[in-house]
């Protein structure tokens, strides 16, 4: 898989986006072999939906 470099924000809350051999789209956490894997059309849909505020609500 291949990991592009990481997005930190404070402290060590880094996350790291990739693409495996199959062509699909990988989310994860620097430190963690987990991530979470969808399509890349489901990735660009909720990468657009948080740019559009549709998390803040999880940030309050």
């Amino acid at each position: 898989m291949a990991w592009s470099e990481p997005f930190c924000s404070e402290g060590a809350n880094c996350f790291r986006l990739g693409r495996g051999a199959d062509g699909r789209a990988h989310i994860g956490t620097t430190g963690s072999a987990a991530y979470v894997s969808d399509s890349v059309d489901a990735l660009r849909a909720l990468i657009s939906a948080v740019k559009a505020g549709a998390a803040d609500h999880l940030l309050a």
